[in-house]
């Protein structure tokens, strides 16, 4: 029990450090990585818009070995002309240990665990009618998502959804008070379609109703 226990704090602990790096990510906190980040996301989308998956992984793997090969003999040569023995150039990369640890494996294994679980029960509810209200609901987000999709293909999704992503929290952050005001009123409005409808539809009222 004591050690469930320690594992899920740990758990917990992963969790929020990880949700602290992306939000510093999201919201800009360092500008140059977040740009590094957001920049080569967005032209590897940009990317498969143009080629297949296969030939853009394989076009960035021949760009990163040009790169080090080129780097490798300037070095070697550069060494042989000043008679130095500097060693291999990536020598701290290579020693540098990269292998996943198996409680690194585990803590993320079960956060996503957890979140795949959390979907499927909250799936189950929707499509068994557990609550009509939310059913309703997610079947009018699944009619709008149809047009969305034959407006829009899966990857210029992506990319609206990344560059979203990626400006929408600095906008709410700069313009909290506004924005807070404008979506209160829409909220409101529509509660009172929706309680005006649970009250004309005879079994739509909720169960803690």
């Amino acid at each position: 029990m004591e050690n469930s226990s320690v594992e899920k704090k740990e758990c917990a602990a992963a969790a929020t450090a990880w949700r602290e790096q992306v939000v510093e990510l999201l919201y800009w906190r360092d500008v140059k990585t977040t740009g590094v980040v957001f920049g080569a996301a967005l032209l590897l989308l940009l990317s498969l818009t143009v080629c297949s998956i296969v030939s853009v992984c394989s076009y960035i793997g021949l760009a990163l070995l040009s790169v080090t090969i080129c780097f490798r003999i300037y070095k070697g040569i550069l060494q042989a002309i000043q008679k130095s023995d500097e060693g291999h150039p990536f020598k701290q990369y290579l020693d540098h240990e990269v292998a996943l640890s198996e409680d690194m494996v585990h803590k993320y294994s079960d956060l996503i665990l957890a979140k795949i679980n959390k979907t499927i029960c909250e799936l189950r509810r929707l499509f068994l009618v557990q609550d009509l209200v939310d059913s309703i609901k997610f079947a009018v987000l699944m009619w709008i998502l149809t047009y969305v999709g034959a407006l829009f293909n899966g990857l210029t999704l992506l990319i609206l959804g990344l560059v979203a992503v990626f400006s929408c929290p600095i906008v709410y952050e700069k313009h909290q008070a506004q924005i807070d005001h404008y979506v209160g009123l829409v909220n409101n409005q529509v509660k009172d379609v929706v309680g005006k409808i649970q009250a004309k539809v005879p079994g739509m009222k909720r169960k803690a109703e």
